[in-house]
Order: C-alpha cells, then sequence, then structure tokens
C-alpha cells in the first residue's frame, strides 16, 4: 500500500538518527548493479531505492539495454512527443532492471560549442530545451520511475567543472539557465541533481538562494536534490543549503569496484585509471561521507538541525512512495525492447539534419555507393555517465548494406577516432584489415556512383573538445573524396557544432549527431527518402572564433572564474547581433519536399495559426518555428526569441493549417528588484524555417 503523509510522520518518528542519517548518503549496491544505491531500513519496512545513470539509456551492469540517439539529437526531432516516447520506453527498461530512479534527463542549456557533454543536451535555446524536458521527465515518471533532471545549474562546461565559480546574472539564470529545470519540475521530475560548479560564489551542493529559495520554495518541488556523484563538498553547508542526498556517499575505490574495473595503484598508492588525461573535469573523489557520521555530530553540536534531517529524509521516502516501493512487488517493467527500437530509431531519423543538398538526395535505388569513414563499422557515442552496452546495433555500414539495392564498397581510409571510456566500453575493431589507408578509399569512392563519407568528433564527459574541427584526416578524407566523386554526400556524427571548411565542395552534408543503436539503420532511411530529411538544428553552426565564448574570460575561464559575459545572448541571439553570419542558423534544417508558407493570423495573445502547402510531389514535414520580437525593448534583450514550434507531416500537394502556442517567456523579463514582469507590445511574430529564414509575420 501506499503511504499517506501521516504515516510518512511516523516512519520519520520511530527512525533513530542514526537510521536517518542511513537514508541520506549513498552506500555499495550489493547487487552491483546501480550507479547510486541507498539501503534503506529492513526494520520499519524502508525498502532499498536504485538510482541508474539514465542519459541516452538505462545503464544496470550487465544488463544491456536501448542506446537511444544523443539527447541533442532528439532535440533536432523539434517533436516533444517522441521524447515523451523515449522517457516511457526508458522507465519501462528501468523496472525490468530492478533500477527505480533514472540520473536524467540533461537539461543544461547548449552555451559553449565545445562543451564535452553537448551530446547529453538539448539546446543552446531555452524553449526548445524546456520542451524537451517536459516532456522526457513526463515520459519517465508515467511508469513510475524517479526522473533525476541534472546538472543543477550553469554547468556548461567540463573543464575545471568541479572547482569553477560561474559568474552570471541572475537574469540570464532565470531567463537562459532555469527555464528548462523549472519545466522538469512542472513535468514532476522526483529529484534534481546538482552540479559540480559554483554559481556566483556558492557551490550548487550548498547554494541556499538556488536550492532552497528558488528551487524548493519558489517552485514548490517536494522531490530530493541529489549531489552529482563526489560532488557534495561540505557537511553543514550543504544540509543547511538544502542538499537531501549524498551520493556516492562510498570511496572511489569501492565505486570502481561496483562497476567491475581495476585501479591501477602506485608503489606510494597513487591510483591512476583511464580518466587521468581529463583531471581538469573529474571531481575531488577523496569528497564522500560528508552526510554520513560528520552529518550525525552535525546534528548532536545543533549545526544542523534534526528538523532538516527529517525533511530530507521525508522528501526520499515521499518519492519511494510515489513510485510505489513500498507496495513491494513493483513488477517487472513492461520492456518491449522492440518497441522501443522502432522509438530510437525514429529518434535518429527525425532528428537527421539535411544542412546542403544540390539534388544528389534521396539516393535512387540500385545506386552503387562507397562508404566510407574510420567509424562505419561501428556506432558513435559520446564518452562518461551514458555509456552502456546497447541491447543491438546497427553500424552505418550496415545499414546502407541492408538497404541498398545496389554495390556498396566500405573502406575506412584512416584508423578509427579515440573515443573515451569511463566504464569499460566495448571498442573492437571490426574492420578485417587493421591498418586503413586512405588511398584505398579514395580508390573505393572514384568508382561509385555516390560516395558516402562518414566524419565524426570525440566527445566526453569530464573533457572539452580542444577545438571544433573534425579529429585526425577526416577533413582531408572529405576533400580528396570528393575531388573524385562528384556525388559525394558527408554525414556528420558529432555532439554539437563542427567546423565544414568542405561543405561548398560536396554535393549533400547530413547531420546526424551520435544516433545511438539504430545508427545504420536510421541513416539509411534518410539517405534513401523512405523517411524525409526533417530535422532542425537545435544549436548554431559558426566558426569556432564567432561564438560568444571565444575569450578566456568566458571559457573556460580564468583564476578559477567564468564569467556569462554575453548575458543573455547565447547562440543564435549572439548572431542576432553580430556581423558575422553563421555558417548555419538555429532551426536550419532542408527537406527533400518543398512548402509553401501562405498566411499567419493570431488566434489570440498566445496563439498564431499558420498555413502552409507541400508544393512537392511526395509527402514531407515541416517544422513551422516563431519568433517574438518587439521594437519597445532596449539593446539589452534579444532581436527574436524562439516562442513556440510545431512539427508537421504534409501530404503531396497538401494545405494544412497548424495552431503554434506561443511561451510566456518570449513576452516576459527578469528583473532583479521587480522579478518577473510582462514586456510591452506590440510584438512582432515572425513564422520561420529557421532563425535566419522568415516567411511570414503577424502583429499581437
Amino acid at each position: 500500500m501506499s503511504l499517506v503523509p501521516e504515516e510518512i510522520e511516523q516512519l520519520i518518528e520511530e527512525l533513530t538518527l542514526e537510521e536517518k542519517i542511513q537514508l541520506v548518503h549513498g552506500e555499495a549496491d550489493p547487487e552491483g548493479l546501480a550507479t547510486g544505491y541507498l539501503s534503506g531500513v529492513e526494520r520499519l519496512g524502508i525498502p532499498e531505492l536504485r538510482l541508474a545513470d539514465g542519459p541516452l539509456g538505462v545503464r544496470a551492469r550487465g544488463h544491456p539495454a536501448t542506446l537511444f540517439p544523443a539527447s541533442i539529437a532528439l532535440a533536432a526531432t523539434f517533436d516533444p512527443n517522441l521524447g515523451r516516447k523515449q522517457g516511457v520506453a526508458m522507465g519501462r527498461e528501468a523496472k525490468a532492471r530492478k533500477q527505480d530512479a533514472l540520473l536524467g534527463p540533461g537539461v543544461n542549456l547548449i552555451r559553449v560549442p565545445h562543451c564535452g557533454r553537448n551530446f547529453e543536451y538539448y539546446s543552446e535555446d531555452p524553449v526548445l530545451t524546456a520542451a524537451f524536458a517536459h516532456s522526457m521527465v513526463t515520459g519517465i515518471q508515467s511508469e513510475d520511475v524517479i526522473a533525476t533532471p541534472k546538472h543543477y545549474v550553469a554547468n556548461n562546461q567540463e573543464t575545471n567543472r568541479a572547482s569553477v565559480d560561474v559568474d552570471v546574472s541572475e537574469r540570464a539564470l532565470r531567463e537562459c539557465y532555469l527555464p528548462g529545470f523549472k519545466a522538469a519540475v512542472d513535468a514532476g521530475a522526483g529529484s534534481v541533481m546538482t552540479a559540480y560548479n559554483s554559481v556566483n560564489g556558492s557551490f550548487m551542493s550548498e547554494n541556499r538562494s538556488l536550492v532552497t529559495d528558488v528551487l524548493k520554495s519558489e517552485w514548490g518541488f517536494d522531490g530530493y536534490v541529489v549531489s552529482d556523484w563526489f560532488g557534495t563538498v561540505s557537511t553543514v553547508g550543504s544540509a543547511n543549503g538544502g542538499l537531501d542526498l549524498e551520493m556516492p556517499g562510498i570511496t572511489r575505490e569501492e565505486m570502481w569496484e561496483v562497476f567491475g574495473l581495476e585501479l591501477d595503484v602506485d608503489e606510494e598508492g597513487t591510483v591512476f585509471d583511464e580518466t587521468e588525461d581529463m583531471s581538469a573535469g573529474m571531481p575531488d573523489m577523496s569528497n564522500t561521507k560528508w552526510f554520513a557520521e560528520p552529518l550525525a555530530e552535525a546534528v548532536r553540536t545543533g549545526e544542523v538541525p534534526e528538523e532538516r534531517v527529517d525533511d530530507m529524509v521525508t522528501r526520499i521516502l515521499r518519492q519511494m512512495d510515489r513510485i510505489g516501493l513500498f507496495e513491494g512487488d513493483r513488477g517487472e517493467g513492461n520492456s518491449t525492447e522492440n518497441d522501443h527500437r522502432s522509438v530510437s530509431e525514429s529518434i535518429a531519423a527525425r532528428g537527421t539534419v539535411l544542412l546542403e543538398n544540390d539534388g544528389v538526395l534521396p539516393l535512387a535505388d540500385g545506386v552503387d555507393i562507397a562508404v566510407v569513414g574510420p567509424g562505419v563499422r561501428e556506432i558513435t557515442t559520446g564518452g562518461g555517465s551514458s555509456e552502456m552496452d546497447a541491447l543491438y546495433e546497427v553500424s552505418t555500414a550496415e545499414g546502407i548494406e541492408d538497404r541498398a539495392n545496389g554495390d556498396v564498397l566500405v573502406e575506412r581510409g584512416l584508423p578509427k577516432v579515440e573515443q573515451v571510456s569511463f566504464f569499460g566500453r566495448d571498442e573492437d575493431d571490426t574492420d578485417q584489415r587493421p591498418d586503413p589507408r586512405l588511398e584505398d578509399a579514395v580508390e573505393a569512392a572514384a568508382t561509385a556512383e555516390v560516395a558516402v563519407v562518414v566524419v565524426q568528433d570525440a566527445a566526453t564527459e569530464a573533457r572539452d573538445r580542444e577545438n571544433l574541427r573534425l579529429p585526425g584526416r577526416q577533413d582531408q578524407l572529405v576533400e580528396e573524396v570528393a575531388a573524385v566523386n562528384e556525388n559525394t554526400v558527408v554525414v556528420v556524427q558529432s555532439s554539437g557544432p563542427v567546423e565544414l571548411p568542405w561543405r561548398s565542395e560536396v554535393a549533400a552534408v547530413l547531420e546526424s549527431w551520435y544516433p545511438g543503436q539504430s545508427d545504420g539503420d536510421a541513416l539509411a532511411a534518410v539517405l534513401f527518402g523512405d523517411v524525409d530529411a526533417s530535422g532542425r538544428l537545435p544549436v548554431t553552426f559558426a566558426n569556432e572564433r564567432d561564438y560568444p565564448t571565444s575569450t578566456e574570460e568566458t571559457f573556460p575561464g580564468a583564476g578559477g572564474e567564468v564569467h556569462y559575459t554575453e548575458d543573455l545572448f547565447v547562440g543564435y541571439k549572439h548572431f542576432d547581433v553580430s556581423d558575422v553570419e553563421p555558417t548555419y542558423p538555429f532551426g536550419h534544417g532542408l527537406s527533400y519536399a518543398e512548402f509553401s508558407y501562405h498566411s499567419v493570423e493570431a488566434v489570440d495573445e498566445r496563439q498564431v495559426r499558420v498555413t502552409i502547402e507541400n508544393t512537392a510531389d511526395r509527402e514531407g514535414r515541416e517544422v513551422v518555428q516563431a519568433y517574438v520580437s518587439s521594437e519597445s525593448v532596449g539593446e539589452d534583450r534579444p532581436v527574436r526569441e524562439l516562442a513556440g514550434f510545431v512539427p508537421v507531416d504534409v501530404q503531396a500537394g497538401e494545405i494544412v493549417t497548424v495552431d503554434i502556442d506561443l511561451e510566456d517567456l518570449a513576452f516576459a523579463q527578469y528583473d532583479d528588484s521587480e522579478g518577473w514582469t510582462d514586456l510591452e507590445g506590440p510584438f512582432t511574430v515572425e513564422i520561420a524555417r529557421s532563425a535566419g529564414d522568415t516567411r511570414l509575420e503577424v502583429t499581437l
């Protein structure tokens, strides 16, 4: 049976102080499955709680699960309904693997294009981020699994992430960096994970202003706040600041043992492992057990009121009760992995963005193809907490080989791009020739009707990318293939923006991000036009020197501080006021169909109605975007802000009308003294295909 509040209060009264302390810090999972574990209190029937990494799928040791596309790929669909479906699937798979909480989704804004973890996040825009944060959390929680949006807040880089202090205005926090978390809380998230970094002088694990005052009091969040792993920095400060649960609560050695990893120890006892080259992005792993005996002692001395510990435990028990842990057997979860495979493939295909196309795509049936690139025989994914064993894998080459009716030649051309693995991800090379040669790839391309060149970056938690160029000699590979085959199609599998110096020399460019386990099947479906190329960029692509974070002060910071001097002007909002044209604007994406925008009208002050027509002879999928601007705002406001969007399937020759709801965020601003205030109109609503391609306007 589920518990009523009075029964939870009764449990709190019956718990000893030592038992309460036992419930607010992690221990080692005796089954070796979970990323984080609470043992419960058997005496009072309080059950165990298991927490699993879950940005892109459920990572439970020894139990493969569906590996979904990167979160940035999901956002590129501009279809939050797919986010809800993914959340449902992940919730079901978590229950089937006896996991109670998922450590995700990642809802940090993409501020720095170099950030090694951008693939786990959604967008540079707060409205788009909030839409997917809400849909994903709704899906996870609908399956009686606790969603844990992270990393609260302003964790926008990996370099020095555990020590850097973020100097950011309250206005930018409210309008840019907090909306995604607010949307997750509104969707019912049962937990929120704090970031490693500090904000305006206070580490997030003890930041009372943002954790207690904003998250819990202002937003009414009734779940528990958990630290990032080894991210608790104090006992009294963290407890009184609002942190409820310390993770992992065990030593580094104990944690590595849980994951079945071996530590190398030198003669002096210093531990080395494969993450040592990322030390600037790693937390201090001696930060552990702050909420064990030190917390009990702080309660005895009065530094931490026992009522605060009671609140910690209450919040945790409340969520355990909400997902049915006190009812005993929660069931196995409806883990229909075949259905989830379909969801994963659909997200990967819908999230693929057609950046350039001179008519070579979609490919004709029966065409002879050369598939080249260093990673065409494996799936591409990022390193860190998102690493997991996939249930099923289709490489790029395999998917194209299975779909094509013509001849397919496969050549790597270059050695594999080095990927970083925290947890021993299998990196076996399936190529029969261990030493690929660029000239072999070029020769294969020269003999084929179409050359598909697949290039990739390498991104991981705890390390930012050094630059936005493709690693190794991949640019050279593209250029040499393009020189011998005029029908060269480049597929970019990246964690975020990359520079594409050869884009004018090739016939087509597709951005497919990290596509997950159905990589090859999804890509083949787009290449051959089985589905329309309908993805849109959730981030702006530009030369790295042109982003607002191109100075040391703004990234990675100096003297232990990083300054968000761009304030509200993140991503496309920066390029709107700069003299630089981006390579590809936010929201950009071509289609195999052609769309004509006929009319727009205001339905009311928060909704517009748009009529479009598919003028092509094939079905297509359009993403209708609405941006709001106002002449009454000053230069400290963005020129335009995304306010709403609708993806819509349109048959050949069909005329459709769609209604777009406009988010309040585009019509308000935060003032340090007055709080949220409404902006003055009139407002212009721009109906667009991207932030750089307006088709219609209407005045509100």
